[in-house]
């Protein structure tokens, strides 16, 4: 695990205008993305408050010791992202540094985000426990949990190209869907079109085909963390999920958000690993470590909201839906890692996993509108009059997700955004 040092010192000020107490980026953070100043071509940058600092400039103006040619580089290499936090943190927080680096930040406002790095593969994972039994038990009421779920982390692979950053709008899939008094499908689009709240884990430094990754060494390979939104068409799945499980219900786009949030920055964010329950089985030995155990869990905080179009209409602020916790991962991160590569599979840097939709026990912590709305029984009620099961064209969902403890200056990783426009 990274260590705490004097990066994420409280004390530490900003010159950067806004920066200090900055809802997701004050110099503590310091993510980093992919973006493009006006009419530039995209480089890789640092979020700071505000605004973005473009690295390739700073290197040219020697600034900045490294000169990564992209963030991907960043990510597989957890040598060069401590010496460039540390370097970054130190150019941020020294006013002598201000005249010489602030030519080179562009305002957020202005810039397009764009992917943070290539995507190669995608997996996502089924970890979040409080989902997984109110989703079975809305099919399966006495055995929501099937057996393998408290031995292996579930996962399936997903397609990386429809993979989007935030603010890319979400066309409404369609789809072949059967009616249950229906002898025949039909095709259309998707009438139950639905949010999921999770994190995104990429993958730093990778393996080789045929080298698993043993449990100790996994968070080694994690190179950062960002919100994932697996948007889910249900009727489609439901229809076609047996005997292979999701396709094109989920493969028409996924959003996340456009900032890599390293595990250096949420060192001081660490968490034991929730207990299981008295009764549940010990993980195989290649699925524990007790340090995992121990430091595997994330103090992050999570939030869903959604904006409709009469919402906006009417000048309504957007309404919280749901507000979840990381804490709800039956899995860790390091042992979903280490399981993809026990069976010799070739992680990649840049490779996105996942976690599955992380909703909290109760149903104002429900990650999904399937859960919220209880299968489309019970329509969820809005400020504006409207209701909703299942998600309208115009509808924008939005996560969020903020870490703190005591101690420590609170961060974010931004916005998780994407509006549903009308089926094509």
């Amino acid at each position: 695990m990274s260590p705490i040092d004097q990066t994420h010192d409280p004390k530490l000020s900003s010159w950067v205008p806004g920066a200090d107490g900055h809802a997701d980026f004050p110099v503590q953070n310091l993510p980093f993305g992919t973006f493009s100043p006006p009419d530039e071509a995209p480089r890789p940058g640092v979020a700071i408050g505000d605004y973005i600092l473009d690295l390739q400039a700073l290197v040219a103006a020697r600034l900045l010791n490294e000169a990564p040619a992209d963030v991907a580089s960043i990510l597989a290499t957890p040598a060069l992202r401590k010496s460039l936090r540390a370097q970054l943190s130190r150019l941020l927080t020294d006013p002598r540094y201000r005249a010489a680096a602030e030519p080179y930040l562009f305002a957020t406002a202005d810039c397009t985000m764009h992917l943070p790095c290539r995507i190669g593969d995608y997996t996502d994972f089924y970890v979040g426990i409080h989902h997984a039994t109110q989703v079975g038990a809305l099919f399966r009421p006495d055995n929501p949990l099937l057996p393998n779920y408290k031995h292996v982390p579930i996962g399936y692979h997903g397609r990386a190209s429809s993979i989007r950053p935030s603010g890319v709008p979400v066309v409404r899939p369609s789809g072949q869907t059967k009616a249950p008094d229906a002898e025949t499908p039909t095709f259309g689009p998707s009438r139950r079109l639905d949010f999921e709240l999770e994190l995104g884990v990429f993958i730093g430094q990778g393996n080789a085909l045929g080298q698993p990754i043993p449990i100790g060494e996994a968070a080694g390979h994690i190179g950062g963390f960002c919100l994932l939104n697996d948007w889910s068409a249900r009727d489609l799945q439901a229809w076609e999920y047996q005997p292979l499980g999701p396709f094109l219900a989920k493969n028409f786009h996924t959003t996340i958000s456009p900032w890599i949030v390293t595990p250096e920055a949420l060192a001081p964010f660490r968490a034991a690993q929730a207990p299981r329950p008295d009764g549940d089985p010990k993980p195989l030995r290649y699925l524990w470590s007790d340090d995992d155990q121990a430091h595997g869990g994330l103090n992050l905080g999570l939030t869903v909201t959604i904006e409709t179009a009469k919402m906006r209409e009417l000048g309504l602020a957007p309404h919280l839906l749901s507000q979840s916790h990381a804490r709800h991962m039956y899995w860790t991160v390091a042992q979903m890692v280490a399981h993809h590569a026990s069976s010799g599979c070739n992680l990649e840097t840049g490779d996105l996993l996942g976690t599955g939709t992380l909703s909290g026990p109760t149903r104002d912590a429900s990650g999904s509108l399937l859960e919220l709305s209880e299968g489309g029984k019970s329509p969820v009620e809005l400020p504006s009059g409207e209701t909703r099961t299942f998600l309208a064209d115009g509808d924008i969902i939005t996560l969020q997700a903020h870490a703190e403890a005591p101690g420590f200056a609170s961060i974010g990783f931004g916005a998780c955004s994407g509006m549903i426009l009308p089926a094509r």
